[in-house]
């Protein structure tokens, strides 16, 4: 099952860091989050057209992050194991109004 473009969201207010590293994989990989969605829009979209009320926001400043961090990085060193070829496709505006994600 797939999440909602809203728990996405929700998801980036509650972990912001977590979604970064996400972003990063997708830069450096050269694939996308979601066959229709960058997760580095999403951020962007939630900055800019604002996010549902995460509630609670999890730390990510703990050693466990830290550690998680370093073998997602180190894992990004490595040659890919396929051509990614969703970040080819062009996905779908987040929002009928923004031009930022078109």
């Amino acid at each position: 099952m797939c999440a909602s473009k809203r728990d996405v969201l929700l998801s980036i207010g509650r972990r912001p860091r977590l979604a970064d590293l996400y972003a990063e994989v997708e830069r450096v990989r050269g694939d996308s989050f979601h066959c229709d969605w960058r997760i580095a829009d999403l951020i962007r979209h939630a900055a800019q057209r604002g996010a549902p009320d995460p509630g609670v926001v999890c730390a990510d400043g703990g050693p466990e992050f830290t550690a998680l961090a370093k073998q997602v990085r180190a894992a990004l060193q490595k040659e890919t194991r396929r051509e990614p070829e969703l970040a080819r496709r062009g996905g779908r505006a987040l929002c009928d109004s923004c031009t930022a994600h078109r």
